[in-house]
């Protein structure tokens, strides 16, 4: 028999809202882009392009919809300055800085797992 995660929830209440609140936070930052653009944005990129360079093979459509997205979840401020040419600009809010722990977390496990992929092959 398997190893169970020690998760809290004990009732199935519990469990349903634990679900839940993991599928709010994936639709969030889930897919394969958001927490990259998190972590190309805290290394100080703020063009679009600069920002599209730093990610490896994300095409400047995608980038476009995956800011848009996080812009609306408060995750990150878009800037413009009116010049010529216009400047635009992006950060992260401090409504990302919650997200911290999570990025730690799964930073630790990628390079626990790459460890054990490489022992392992």
């Amino acid at each position: 028999m398997g190893k169970t995660l020690e998760l809290e929830p004990k009732s199935h209440t519990e469990c349903a809202s634990r679900l839940a609140a993991v599928g709010d936070a994936l639709y969030v930052i889930g897919g394969k882009w958001k927490l990259r653009i998190v972590v190309a944005l805290a290394e100080g990129y703020k063009r679009f392009n600069e920002i599209q360079r730093a990610l490896d093979g994300i095409s400047a459509k995608v980038l476009a919809s995956e800011l848009k997205e996080m812009e609306l979840n408060g995750l990150v401020k878009r800037n413009v300055t009116p010049s010529i040419p216009v400047v635009i600009e992006y950060e992260l809010t401090e409504y990302s800085d919650t997200l911290s722990d999570v990025l730690r977390s799964l930073s630790d496990w990628g390079l626990q797992h790459r460890d054990k992929i490489r022992r392992e092959g």
